[in-house]
């Protein structure tokens, strides 16, 4: 008989096409390469600023906390699923179902015996490699020399190894069960484990296999419920973080006998292991849940209802005591220095005597409102901006630290378009503008002591371009071997305005940093002729040849990097540029402050950055949101989640040049245990305080962030007595901004901290300062905003080189008292709004249709008393506008008064004479009084429009001509405004100031 297939061609294989194996391998090649160019351009990043053994250190640490991860849970896994499938029974009776499932599944056995261990180690091996930053800190730990109050322990433990602990048994707690579940999984399959009825049978190798690891789990279990225990000790679960009474009495306990009913359940498997009885190991299992209930759940319910309810206070108050000490001491508040304050409000002449520097330095232009009136003034160009909040630095002028509030100008090129103008001309910011904090021209108009374009001024020679910066674009190309510069560098029309105005004042423009090249050229598409320069640091990778210049072409999306001609030898690529970005990229271990600032240092524009050390593990101190606290009217959240923390330290002062952008990194708090042991893990990164010149040091502040912490939590824990403490009968609040713009609905908040030269207490010396006040915290109708308190930080570190101040960083607490109330800032501005005169006063700044915008609401502690200091801003509502200073309102105990100038204010105040000089004293007056002693409306000029001239007297021809002027110099000045034309601005502007003489004279 003949096989009917026998002739027939055998079946070909089907082959995979070429087509698509070619396909296959571009994409593989593509995303190869897209990997390559991403680490490499990260590579060259971290190779030019100086800092590649941080990424390099990074990388190391995460790759083999990945290759931990992964091997430690595929590993097991695989091992549980291959000892389960080769010891299976041979014989076993096996179920319909059953044989089902393994005919199957027995095609992909192999690949699942690989491919299930694989996969879950890949997720093992990423979440263990994000834990590389807590397996260095652990290694490079070393003891702090404290001790918590439970155990004995160094706080060390708690911050380093306890974390690292909990997390290797909690890895190895995973890796175990989901053995247990795979190998039990694997062993049913394959009739190690078969049902019959009511009866189990369990193969003697399954039994082995389970038991084991049932033992290993349950070792584990009661090595987490050990360290539990000692967890209790920053747990913040409680009304206070801690372990309290209950915790002590029955949690610990608790944990401890459930952890030595774990081993002995532990030890019941291993027998089961071999004995093969189940019998004693269910039952300890059993016993091991119940126990959990009752010791984990029941025993400390009834401790707490039945014994601690109803006597809290008293058996609390050790517990209470311990979260005070440790909080105040993880929070830098425990050498806070406390002082009665008794206040008085009683405005008497010449009380402001002794206080004549503080008096002198009180801030009236408020860095909050006048952005808008540094970029009126001192924008010159459309390509350039200002920040919305200025800053508050100190200068040392002819002798004398001056206030000041500055801001850079930074480039701007969202109205650009074209990738050559946009990564190729519009490179950098120029110049860093600077206006004294305490005084105001007679237009209303800041007094600047360093303007202009190019810069000039009391501030001397400095490097005025800046490269990296808040604003900076996200990518240029600078630098290069060129003929003909390219780089925008300020306007030319500018330089001739410049060296007109220092004809006029006398001070000559500093001399051009020769190091770059500068010319004039004309820019198509400009309005008049440039200056252009060529970037001459060494501040980005350079784009030296085809490799590079595509790496950054994919990195940024633009094939412009790769294709123009323009990108010459030389060109370095600038990205990354904001400073706070920088440090954090080269210091990832660090929370940075939320407010940078630039400064004037050593002939350089240098962005000056805190970085903060935190962690939420310190034994018994309060756990709080770091990202709510340091909310305010003048900071919005920025990241919605959470940040716990329960010990911080301003560990590191960095500096970024605004120029080329390097870094450098010091070590401000040296006695840090977290910053000793980051110090250990990138070795050469941090420079000591002593490599610090007299000039940074003269610009380094107490940080903001720290402050609004520390504030919030001395509102509570300024109280140390334990039994008040539970009481919370003195507890205290930061007050809500009086002046904010919250809508209705919208939740208040707090008054933000102001930086300020004061003496904070009867005997300090002036210094400069970081403060804010304390109300009751009291909701509802009986809340009353009086003031409680007082705080200050003194943010003066000195000038002399690599010497700290010793006075730096003391915490100054003024207590008020109870009996005589002073008024909250609340209070003072309800009566600003309400007192009659000023509200007269008030709608006559609003004469022409202008808006009076209240300034910052200052709190000072002179004449004995609170003196609260307010400038009064005026805008036009439409037109060119923007803020002009014209009113001061001052407020002592119960007493108002609301001048033209602080200096007046005061005087007003006190009886006529204050004692001292307010740093406005010799400004001349915007307003004028009638004869009937009423107030003339302000100088038009100051709101943009015509607002009228005010009350005259009767009828004067000389007066009436000088009006006449000043009307049209207001228009011609804000007809130059609008144009940018700065010289017609500053004749029309001179104009107006003769013609407002001239009407006084006539007057």
């Amino acid at each position: 008989m003949t096989d009917q297939n026998a002739g027939a061609p055998a079946a070909t294989p089907r082959k995979i096409s070429p087509l698509a194996i070619t396909v296959v391998l571009v994409v593989l090649l593509i995303l190869g390469f897209l990997a390559v160019a991403a680490v490499t351009a990260e590579v060259l990043w971290y190779r030019q600023i100086g800092y590649l053994p941080v990424l390099t250190t990074q990388w190391i640490a995460a790759a083999a906390m990945f290759l931990i991860g992964f091997f430690g849970m595929a590993v097991p896994l695989f091992f549980a699923i291959d000892i389960a499938y080769r010891k299976r029974p041979v014989y076993a009776r096996l179920t319909a179902q059953l044989d089902r499932y393994q005919e199957l599944f027995e095609p992909l056995r192999r690949l699942v015996k690989w491919a299930l261990p694989s996969a879950f180690g890949l997720f093992a091996g990423i979440s263990t490699a994000t834990q590389w930053q807590r397996a260095l800190l652990w290694l490079n730990s070393e003891p702090t020399g404290e001790k918590d109050p439970q155990f004995g322990f160094d706080v060390s433990f708690y911050l380093f190894d306890l974390p690292m602990m909990q997390a290797i048994v909690g890895f190895a707690s995973a890796v175990t069960l989901i053995a247990l579940i795979a190998g039990v999984a694997t062993s049913y399959l394959y009739g190690g484990i078969s049902f019959s009825g009511r009866d189990v049978r369990v193969s003697k190798a399954t039994r082995i296999q389970a038991a084991v690891i049932a033992t290993i789990y349950l070792v584990l279990q009661a090595a987490s419920l050990w360290l539990d225990q000692y967890a209790s000790l920053n747990d913040s679960a409680g009304r206070w973080t801690g372990a309290l009474f209950q915790d002590v009495q029955a949690v610990i306990p608790g944990k401890q006998i459930l952890a030595g009913i774990a081993v002995i359940v532990a030890v019941l498997f291993l027998i089961t292991a071999f004995t093969g009885k189940w019998r004693l190991p269910v039952i300890g299992t059993a016993l091991f849940l119940v126990s959990s209930i009752v010791l984990g759940v029941g025993y400390p319910w009834a401790v707490q209802q039945f014994q601690v309810g109803p006597d809290e206070k008293s058996l609390e108050a050790e517990y209470i005591g311990r979260n005070i000490e440790a909080t105040r001491a993880a929070y830098g508040i425990n050498d806070v220095e406390v002082e009665r304050y008794d206040a008085v409000t009683n405005a008497e002449p010449g009380a402001l005597r002794n206080d004549a520097v503080t008096t002198a330095n009180i801030r009236i232009i408020d860095p909050e409102i006048v952005s808008p009136t540094f970029a009126q003034l001192e924008q010159i160009r459309q390509y350039y901006k200002f920040p919305r909040s200025l800053n508050v630095d100190r200068y040392e002028i002819d002798g004398q630290v001056e206030d000041t509030v500055s801001a850079v100008r930074d480039i701007d090129i969202s109205d650009q378009e074209g990738w050559y103008n946009r990564t190729l001309v519009y490179t950098h910011g120029y110049g860093l503008v600077a206006a004294y904090g305490n005084q105001r021209s007679p237009g209303g108009e800041p007094v600047f002591l360093e303007n202009g374009i190019p810069t000039s001024g009391k501030l001397g020679t400095f490097e005025p371009r800046v490269y990296f910066g808040i604003n900076s674009p996200e990518y240029s190309i600078v630098g290069g071997e060129r003929k003909r510069a390219i780089e925008l560098d300020y306007p030319a029309d500018a330089e001739s305005e410049a060296e007109a105005s220092a004809d006029a004042s006398g001070e000559a423009a500093p001399a051009e940093d020769q190091s770059t090249k500068s010319e004039t050229v004309k820019e198509d598409g400009s309005n008049g002729r440039q200056n252009m320069t060529t970037f001459s640091g060494n501040g980005g990778p350079e784009l030296s040849n085809l490799f590079t210049k595509l790496i950054y072409a994919l990195k940024f999306q633009d094939m412009e990097v790769l294709l123009s001609g323009a990108v010459v030898d030389g060109s370095q690529i600038l990205y990354d540029r904001n400073p706070v970005e920088r440090v954090q990229k080269v210091a990832p271990y660090l929370t940075m402050d939320k407010a940078p600032y630039a400064s004037v240092v050593d002939g350089r524009i240098v962005w000056i950055v805190d970085g903060y050390t935190t962690s939420d593990d310190y034994p018994y101190s309060q756990v709080t949101d770091m990202n709510a606290l340091t909310v305010d009217a003048d900071s919005e959240r920025t990241d919605p989640l959470p940040k716990p923390v329960n010990y911080i330290r301003n560990s590191v002062k960095a500096t970024v040049d605004a120029y080329d952008g390097s870094v450098k990194l010091y070590a401000w708090d040296s006695e840090d245990p977290l910053l000793k042991a980051w110090g250990s893990i990138f070795p050469g990164t941090l420079e000591s305080v002593s490599e610090m010149s007299g000039d940074l040091l003269a610009h380094v502040r107490y940080p903001s962030d720290l402050f609004k912490v520390q504030r919030a939590m001395l509102g509570e824990y300024h109280v140390t007595d334990a039994d008040a403490f539970y009481s919370a009968e003195d507890r205290w609040r930061t007050p809500n901004d009086p002046v904010s713009s919250a809508g209705a609905g919208a939740q208040a908040l707090a008054q933000p901290p102001y930086y300020l030269t004061l003496a904070a207490g009867a005997d300090a010396e002036p210094n400069y300062s970081i403060y804010s006040t304390y109300i009751p915290d009291q909701k509802g109708e009986g809340s009353r905003d009086i003031l409680t308190g007082y705080l200050a930080a003194n943010s003066n570190a000195g000038s002399e080189a690599g010497k700290v101040s010793d006075d730096y960083g003391t915490l100054k607490l003024l207590t008020l008292p109870k009996g005589d109330p002073i008024p909250g800032p609340g209070q003072v501005q309800n009566s600003f709004t309400t007192d009659s005169e000023v509200s007269r006063l008030l709608n006559i700044l609003r004469q022409g249709e202008s808006q009076v915008i209240s300034g910052n609401l200052l709190t000072l502690p002179v004449g004995g008393g609170l003196l609260y200091v307010q400038p009064v801003y005026v805008k036009a509502s439409s037109g060119t506008s923007f803020p002009i200073l014209q009113k001061v309102l001052v407020s002592f105990g119960d007493q108002i008064a609301f001048e033209d100038t602080l200096d007046a204010a005061l005087d007003a105040l006190f009886g006529g004479n204050s004692g001292a000089s307010a740093g406005d004293g010799d400004t001349t007056p915007t307003t004028e009084k009638p004869a009937d002693g009423g107030t003339a409306a302000p100088d038009a000029g100051t709101s943009g429009g015509d607002t009228g001239s005010g009350p005259t007297g009767g009828s004067n021809a000389a007066l009436d001509a000088a009006l006449g002027d000043m009307k049209q110099a207001i228009r011609d000045r804000d007809q130059a405004m609008q144009a940018g034309d700065w010289t017609a601005f500053g004749e029309a502007d001179a104009r107006l100031r003769a013609a407002l003489e001239a009407a006084l004279a006539a007057e």
